[in-house]
C-alpha cells in the first residue's frame, strides 16, 4: 500500500501515536484490527519497474545463453540470487522443507530455495529468493547492470550507458 506519514504526536499516556495517509480503502482493515496488536513495516516507496526492463534483461541473457552455452534460465537464476536484498531465511521443521520448497520454486523461473542446517535440532534454515517479478526499480536496476557486466566481459553488445541511463529514468515514472 502506498501511503505518507501524516502527523506524528505525543498522547497523555506517553505513547506515540503515527497518523498515514492513504487514497486506499482501509475500512475494512481497520474494521479487523483495531482492537488488537499488529505488527507495522513502514519503508521508503519505490515504484514497480517496468516491463521494458524485465524485457530487455531476457534479451541480454539470451545473448549470454547463445555465447556460452548455458541455459539461459540457469543464467537467469544465478543472476536473481546475486541482486542482494531479495530473500526471507525461515527456520523450518525437516519433515517440511521439500514441501515448502516445492511449492516456492512453483512461482516463477527466478523463485529458488537454498537449504541450510539449523542451530535448531530437527529443523533447516530455507533461504527463500523472490524472482526479479517481485523486484523494485532499484532491484531491478543492480539485475541489468549485472547482466550487462557479464555481457561487457565477453564482448556482447548491449545498450550504451545514455541508452540504459534513460530506460532506468523510465522505471521510476
Amino acid at each position: 500500500m502506498k501511503a505518507r506519514l501524516h502527523d506524528l504526536s505525543l498522547a497523555r499516556d506517553g505513547r506515540y501515536l503515527l497518523t498515514i495517509a492513504t487514497r486506499e480503502n482501509v475500512g475494512t482493515l481497520y474494521n479487523e484490527l483495531h482492537e488488537v496488536d499488529v505488527d507495522v513495516t513502514v519503508k521508503k516507496h519505490r515504484e514497480k519497474r517496468s516491463l521494458d526492463a524485465n524485457a530487455y534483461s531476457w534479451v541480454l541473457l539470451d545473448k549470454l545463453a547463445e555465447a556460452t552455452g548455458t541455459p539461459k534460465s540457469e543464467i537467469y537464476r544465478r543472476e536473481v540470487r546475486d541482486v542482494g536484498g531479495n530473500t526471507e531465511t525461515v527456520c523450518v521443521r525437516e519433515k517440511a522443507v521439500q514441501k515448502l520448497c516445492d511449492g516456492w520454486n512453483k512461482n516463477g523461473i527466478g523463485w529458488q530455495t537454498e537449504v541450510m542446517d539449523s542451530k535448531i535440532d530437527g529443523c533447516k534454515n530455507v533461504v527463500l529468493y523472490y524472482g526479479s517479478s517481485t523486484f523494485d526499480t532499484k532491484q531491478m536496476s543492480r539485475l541489468i547492470d549485472n547482466i550487462v557486466q557479464d555481457c561487457k566481459e565477453l564482448g556482447i553488445e548491449t545498450l550504451t550507458p545514455q541508452q540504459l541511463d534513460a530506460l532506468k529514468e523510465e522505471w521510476g515514472r
